[in-house]
Formats: C-alpha cells, sequence, structure tokens
C-alpha cells in the first residue's frame, strides 16, 4: 500500500509539473502588479514617426566676446574696434517627434518643431522616409498639421482626456535626443494646469520621462490611445526633471480641423486684462472662496465691454463651466467661436450674475491692442501698453510693452519694476510681447544687453543678462 502511495503521489507531482511548464509565462511586471505596455508599444507605436529638419540660421555679427569682459568698459572697447561683421547664413538641423492621423500622410507634431524649417524629413519605424509639407500651424497652441506623399499608413486613435484621472498610468514614445521610438511611462500628476507661457492651454501634467526630441510625440493612456501631445517639460538643466506637459488632444484636434477646413485657427477674444482672487480679494468681494478670474481693466470697443463687463467683476463661470484660476479662462474663452453667444457668470456687488456677451476674434484683439493674459519672458510678464498710457506717455503707435509683473531672473537683478515700458532691447525696438519673445529668442544667451525703458516721465538703461 505504502508502495502504491508513493507511486500516486510521484504521477501527480509530474502531472502538475507539465502543466506548470505548458501554462503562459508571466512577465515581471504582471507578478509586480504593474501595467504592461508591450502591446501598446507593438500596436501603436508603428504610427509614431522621427521628424528631422533643417533651418537656416543667421551667425552673429562679431567675434564672441570672452565672458569676464562683459559688461565692462572692455566691451565697449571690443564693439568699437571690431565694429559689426557681416552675418552669416549657415544651416542647423533640429529633432522631433510626431504621429500620423490618417492612412493617406497627414501627421501631428508641435509647431515648433519644424519652426523656421526649410526642409522637414518623417522617418517611419521602417525606416521609410518621405518628404512632408506643412499644411499650416497654430503658433498659440503649438499644434501643426504636415502632409507626406504616401497611402495605407499606420494610423493612432484619438482618446478623451476628460475621462483621466490623476493617478492613472500614462506612455510616451518618441525620438529623445535622436533615439527613435524610446517608450517611457509614469502617471498623470495633474489636469488642467495653466504656465504663465501658455494661456489658451489646459496642459496634462505627467511624470512621463519627456526630453528633447520627444517634442510633438503622442502620450497614450492604457487602451492605446493618444490623449495628448507631449509639449514641454519643467528643467533648470534642460533635461527631464520630473515635470512634463502635453497639449490635451481634444484641443489639439479642434486646431487640426480648423486647419484643414480653413487654413488657419479662429480663436475667441474677450478683451479684458484678468488677475487671480486672493483670500484677502475674495473676502472682500463677499465670496466664500478665492476663485475665478478678477476683472482687471476692460478694454475699450471689446467684446466685454459691450457686453456691460465692469473691473471688479470676478467671472466665475463661462456656459455653466468653473473658472477656478484666472489662467482656466483664456482656454475657455478661446475654444468658443468667434461670433458665438457665451454666458458669462460673475460675482459683482456681493451677488451673482450672468452676462451674455458675442465672443470677438483675436485678430481684432490684436488691432486692439490688448491680450487677456501676459506673457512670461526673461523673468516678467509683459503686455501690450494700454491705449489711454500711450496717449499719456506720448508714445509712438506699434512700440513697447508693459511690465504686468516681475516674477524672477534675470528681470529682477537688472531693477525691473511693475509697470515700466520697454521700448528696446539689445538697441532693437519692441513691438509688442511676442516681439519681445523673438528678439530674446535671437540675442546670444549670456549675454549682458541694454533694455531701454520708459519710467513715469523718464527714461533709463537698464543692463539685462540673457539667459
Amino acid at each position: 500500500m505504502q508502495r502504491q502511495s508513493s507511486r500516486g503521489m510521484a504521477a501527480w507531482a509530474f502531472f502538475l509539473l507539465c502543466l506548470l511548464m505548458m501554462a503562459p509565462a508571466t512577465s515581471s511586471a504582471q507578478k509586480a502588479g504593474l501595467p504592461d505596455f508591450t502591446t501598446i508599444v507593438e500596436d501603436q507605436g508603428k504610427a509614431v514617426v522621427n521628424i528631422s529638419t533643417t533651418q537656416k540660421v543667421q551667425g552673429g555679427g562679431q567675434p564672441n566676446l570672452p565672458p569676464q569682459f562683459e559688461g565692462t568698459p572692455f566691451e565697449e572697447f571690443f564693439q568699437r574696434f571690431f565694429g559689426d561683421m557681416p552675418r552669416r547664413e549657415y544651416e542647423t538641423q533640429s529633432l522631433g517627434s510626431g504621429f500620423i492621423i490618417s492612412q493617406d500622410g497627414y501627421i501631428v507634431t508641435n509647431a515648433h518643431v519644424i519652426k523656421n524649417a526649410t526642409e522637414i524629413v518623417v522617418q517611419l519605424t521602417n525606416r521609410q522616409q518621405y518628404q512632408a509639407e506643412v499644411v499650416g500651424k497654430d503658433e498659440t497652441l503649438d499644434v501643426a498639421l504636415l502632409k507626406v506623399d504616401a497611402e495605407d499608413l499606420p494610423t493612432v486613435e484619438a482618446g478623451d482626456p476628460e475621462e483621466l484621472s490623476v493617478g492613472e498610468w500614462v506612455v510616451a514614445i518618441g525620438s529623445p535626443f535622436g533615439f527613435e521610438n524610446s517608450v517611457t511611462a509614469g502617471i498623470v500628476s495633474a489636469k488642467g494646469r495653466s504656465l504663465p507661457t501658455d494661456n489658451y492651454v489646459n496642459f496634462i501634467q505627467t511624470d512621463v520621462a519627456v526630453n528633447p526630441g520627444n517634442s510633438g510625440g503622442p502620450l497614450f493612456n492604457l487602451d492605446g490611445k493618444v490623449v495628448g501631445i507631449n509639449a514641454q517639460i519643467y528643467s533648470q538643466s534642460g533635461g527631464f526633471m520630473g515635470l512634463s506637459f502635453a497639449i490635451p488632444i481634444d484641443v489639439a484636434m479642434d486646431a487640426v480641423r480648423q486647419i484643414q477646413e480653413h487654413g488657419e485657427v479662429q480663436r475667441g477674444w474677450l478683451g479684458v486684462y484678468i488677475q487671480d482672487v486672493s483670500p484677502d480679494l475674495a473676502e472682500s468681494f463677499g465670496m466664500d472662496k478665492p476663485v475665478g478670474a478678477l476683472v482687471a481693466r476692460v478694454v475699450e470697443d471689446s467684446p466685454a465691454a459691450e457686453s456691460g463687463l465692469r473691473s471688479g467683476d470676478v467671472i466665475v463661470e463661462v456656459d455653466g463651466e468653473e473658472v477656478r484660476t484666472s489662467g482656466g479662462l483664456p482656454p475657455k474663452i478661446g475654444r468658443i467661436r468667434p461670433g458665438s453667444e457665451a454666458t458669462l457668470t460673475v460675482v459683482r456687488d456681493g451677488e451673482r450674475q450672468e452676462i451674455e456677451v458675442t465672443v470677438g476674434s483675436q485678430d481684432r484683439a490684436r488691432q486692439a491692442g490688448a491680450e487677456e493674459h501676459p506673457e512670461e519672458v526673461l523673468g516678467m510678464r509683459v503686455r501690450p501698453v494700454a491705449e489711454e498710457d500711450r496717449r499719456d506717455l506720448g508714445l509712438p503707435e506699434g512700440q513697447g510693452v508693459q511690465v504686468a509683473r516681475v516674477t524672477g531672473e534675470p528681470a529682477r537683478s537688472a531693477g525691473v519694476r511693475q509697470g515700466d515700458i520697454i521700448l528696446k532691447l539689445g538697441n532693437r525696438t519692441v513691438e509688442d510681447p511676442a516681439s519681445m519673445a523673438r528678439l530674446v529668442a535671437e540675442l546670444p544667451s549670456g549675454r549682458v544687453v541694454p533694455m531701454l525703458v520708459r519710467r513715469g516721465q523718464g527714461a533709463l538703461f537698464l543692463p539685462i543678462r540673457i539667459p
């Protein structure tokens, strides 16, 4: 009996061993309870492309001055001795990512990836290369639409960013530093994140490793659907530091549809200067909590002025959607087509009331010389000079920007003050916030340049170092 029992146990052990050998292998990620991203990469990776561009750049107009002599009397001597030397033109290359949205060759990427490009080459995962043409772009949103001459290409499917939850896993595929088809994963850190340099986007913030070259690439959810376009990182070193920002795909695709239908993107405009509501301000306005966008000034002859909106109103809702901070207002207004009606819920004299407004266009905003939100540059937020201030100071049309707020370096060290009007930067005229940002990009980094500032009825030069 004992021998038969031993034989039976041995048979059962052999049977169980066979079952274990026949069972499919379990990945280490699955054993650890982590999601398996291999299916997403296999199914969707083929629709992610590498984008290489060529730009023509103007070289500097003088030899490089040793850094230790910058800002000293030797700098002026150096300039006088050598003078302005002829500027030369040379070519540079840059890399980015993108993804295919149609089998006949439409590709979405960031506008900054193909900025000033004279040639755009798109490469697929099978090493097939195509010359791409720019169908259109929206630099405000930082979205561009490209087209290559091809058929039967693999495509991605768009998901719904609204269904994303903070803490949910997401995957990025792109070409960081030119390393094609690199895959990184992380979680959604926050939603509806507004940045001072981008007024019309409520970003998806993640901790997915995104580096230079990832720009324009897709952000996938676990269903393998694109929920965002990887656009920016927050970094003090130039590399990933745990903060990445993606443009929600529904916002990007709305811009893509407008580009395909109209060749451009139309964005709504209200015509107000706004600021956040602090706890003290909320108490003074009779509000229970500090939410909404406080109207600091209403632009003359703007949609806001025509609707009866006043300085001191706090906008807390747009068409029933809550406005939690001042940064949340521009994206909501921007998504409304010019000429459409919108309902603003405002707090005025401690009471909530609704105001109907016909939203204008951003073209009219530029003509009026006002933006709804200042632009961040060189450690300060700048905005167009209000017409009444321009008249009082006798400033010519199309010159100067006003400092709405000093936020950091290098403006703080240069002695910039709130209310200053910047007329020139590096001896070149500043026309508007966008032109100032362009001038900063063209100036050599690390160099101290003169900045002409109008302060009250006086004027002075401030030395500011380009970071």
